[in-house]
């Protein structure tokens, strides 16, 4: 187990880094770059960022919904998990890469199609989840807002840390190439105790520096149909 005030010094970075929303126009923090927002379904805009102080690669997300900001998340370069914070509860989670049999690999994924993790995280409230899954490319292709993706489903068993069921998750994600990143699709989530939820998140349009919806703060799309009520599942971002 990692040292406890290893995870307070890494809360304490995270809501330093708080970004400011003002006037419907999202900041990134001081020594961050904004690099592009997009908009998503279920009434959510997520805006991407990288600081200059990270590791070569790294990325920051944060995403809105018609209530303002209430989810943040940081990965590094092979899209491995490394810290999330729920901006509601003020609960975040990190990566334990030490307790990790088979971390991520976004590398493996476009080389061979498949990758396979087994992955460990801590919460501040000291919880242990284990992620045990895999992506694969399916082969099939879709052009988003002008940005090619690609369709990659997943399947994903959740375990607490005495190695007890949770919960699972499956369904597809996008990923581009050039972002090295994820971005979801449609994905089914269902727990031990038979509570069942399906989720839709596509993302509708992409905004980089100079185009119109660039740094918005307020989501655009399906907003009149529903007003999102749970936040995305920390479970592994998908961004």
């Amino acid at each position: 187990m990692r040292p406890v005030l290893a995870y307070l010094a890494l809360f304490g970075g995270l809501c330093a880094a708080l970004p400011a929303l003002a006037g419907g126009t999202f900041a990134p923090p001081p020594g961050c770059t904004l690099e592009m927002t997009v908009q998503l379904h279920s009434c959510q805009v997520a805006n991407h960022y990288r600081c200059a102080g990270d590791p070569a690669g790294d990325q920051w997300v944060s995403l809105a919904d018609g209530k303002g900001e209430f989810f943040r998340s940081h990965i590094d370069s092979e899209t491995r998990w490394i810290a999330s914070l729920d901006l509601e509860t003020g609960d975040y989670d990190a990566l334990d890469a030490a307790a990790s049999a088979d971390n991520a690999s976004f590398s493996a994924l476009l080389s061979t199609g498949r990758d396979d993790y087994d992955f460990v995280t801590r919460s501040s409230s000291g919880e242990v989840r284990r992620y045990i899954g895999h992506d694969q490319l399916t082969g099939e292709s879709v052009t988003i807002g002008g940005q090619p993706l690609e369709r990659c489903s997943f399947e994903m068993r959740i375990e607490d840390g005495a190695g007890t069921a949770l919960a699972t998750r499956k369904g597809m994600q996008l990923i581009s190439r050039k972002l090295r990143l994820f971005f979801s699709d449609t994905e089914t989530y269902e727990t031990v105790q038979g509570d069942h939820s399906e989720i839709s998140q596509a993302p509708v349009t992409f905004a980089f520096p100079g185009d119109k919806g660039f740094a918005a703060a307020e989501p655009e799309f399906d907003c009149d149909m529903m007003m999102t009520n749970m936040s995305p599942n920390p479970d592994r971002p998908t961004l």
